[in-house]
């Protein structure tokens, strides 16, 4: 048996779950930190952080620098989202901003706690949802250059939505099926941020379609 693997525990789930807590207070101090960025700034940092985590998905197996990374990343996007957030604020109100963060919580919870908890195995959904993220990718780069009606803008977060979910409950679903190392750690936390963090943002888009 590979004594590398650590299978579904209190422990490793613990140290899952404080890395996950402590992760997100680091992305809090960089959305504050973010607030008072110059827009000249907003392009390098989007830059770095696509390096952070590209360099995490290659280093990730690396226990030393796994953390470091982790944590930087998170810092970085804490930062990238500041301006994000200011934008949907400026359109639809830091009200709805607020009820579409609350629905995002609410919907990853509960399919999270479903994938966790069911017996049903959705390793299936792996390919289906890396086709569905690159067909949400093409028709953002179309969306470019051809503005889509209020009715495609809102199509196109309703199938952000989705794919995150699914991607959700993916996620969790394959860790509660078959565990994890503690080096394993830094980017399940990272995927797991990018899950919540995405479902919050086209939960944004969505309500933002119907303002234009």
């Amino acid at each position: 048996m590979n004594s590398s693997v650590v299978y579904p525990s209190r422990s490793p789930v613990a140290k899952l779950a404080v890395a996950f807590l402590a992760a997100l207070a680091v992305a809090t101090g960089g959305l504050y930190v973010g607030q008072s960025i110059s827009t000249a700034w907003y392009l390098p940092l989007y830059i770095l952080e696509v390096i952070l985590l590209l360099v995490m998905i290659f280093s990730r197996r690396q226990k030393v620098v796994g953390y470091p990374l982790m944590f930087a990343f998170m810092f970085v996007s804490g930062a990238t989202l500041a301006p994000v957030i200011g934008y949907y604020v400026s359109i639809i109100g830091a009200a709805a901003v607020f009820k579409a963060f609350a629905l995002a919580v609410i919907s990853f919870s509960g399919v999270a706690l479903y994938a966790a908890k069911t017996k049903e195995d959705f390793s299936f959904l792996g390919g289906f949802l890396t086709l569905g993220a690159f067909a949400l990718l093409g028709l953002l780069i179309v969306q470019w250059f051809i503005p889509f009606s209020s009715v495609g803008q809102m199509g196109i977060a309703a199938l952000g939505i989705l794919i995150f979910l699914g991607f959700t409950i993916y996620d969790i679903n394959r860790l509660a099926r078959h565990g994890f190392s503690e080096a394993d750690i830094p980017m399940i936390v990272v995927n797991i941020y990018l899950d919540f963090i995405n479902l919050f943002i086209y939960i944004l888009r969505f309500f933002a379609s119907d303002e234009d």
